[in-house]
């Protein structure tokens, strides 16, 4: 189980690094499940609009950015989250986001043990 605990190590490293410019604490959740990781962090005062979320490299990237007149702030609100995947272990293809209420969830799933030979069965014509 050392992917969970990799990623984990991952968060918490940029949870420490006060990238958030308005000095908002972002608060993280992480489940680990068969089928794949849950993440689910809090953005208040984003919207669905506002969050970015994308895989460069193996390296998941979430970003949020809100609008300009948000409470006393110069600048709204802003995340930026980089979390390195371990290789691979999941389909990046098919991660799911969603982002309701100021709370984007995040689904990784696991390439499942079977999937995971990396033996690929090309048609010879």
């Amino acid at each position: 189980r050392s992917n969970l605990s990799q990623v984990l190590n991952m968060i918490d490293q940029y949870i420490e690094s006060p990238v958030a410019d308005s000095g908002l604490r972002r608060n993280w959740d992480v489940k680990e499940a068969d089928e794949g990781i849950h993440l689910r962090m809090d953005m208040p005062g984003l919207g669905k609009e506002d969050v970015k979320v994308s895989v460069e490299q193996n390296t998941l990237v979430i970003k949020g950015e809100g609008n300009k007149d948000f409470e006393d702030y110069k600048a709204g609100p802003r995340y930026t989250s980089r979390i390195d995947l371990p290789d691979k272990i999941y389909k990046t293809d098919a991660i799911k986001a969603e982002m309701k209420n100021g709370v984007l969830k995040v689904f990784l799933p696991k390439i499942k043990e079977e999937e995971r030979t990396g033996v690929f069965q090309v048609n010879v014509e």
